[in-house]
């Protein structure tokens, strides 16, 4: 299993995508930001500028910002988040 667990879905989520082309998603606890950026790059065949994550009640968060050539919006309709 890889560290990244599963899109997230929320209005933040939402507006990371349309506003910030950044994607979303809930990772393994332990997954480091060198760790999810490949696994993101391998996985969905995509550029990633930066990782930010955060901790939330136990649970890993990261919002990825995707280079501009790449569409978060049409990233996230693959996996079917809209």
């Amino acid at each position: 299993m890889g560290v990244i667990l599963y899109p997230l879905m929320g209005e933040k989520a939402v507006n990371l995508r349309e506003k910030n082309n950044a994607l979303s998603f809930a990772v393994d606890i332990n997954a480091t930001k060198k760790q999810i950026k490949e696994e993101l790059e391998k996985d969905y065949k995509i550029k990633v500028i930066k990782v930010n994550t955060t901790i939330i009640h136990g649970m890993k968060k990261v919002y990825a910002k995707l280079m501009p050539e790449y569409s978060a919006v049409d990233i996230a309709s693959r996996f079917g988040a809209i």
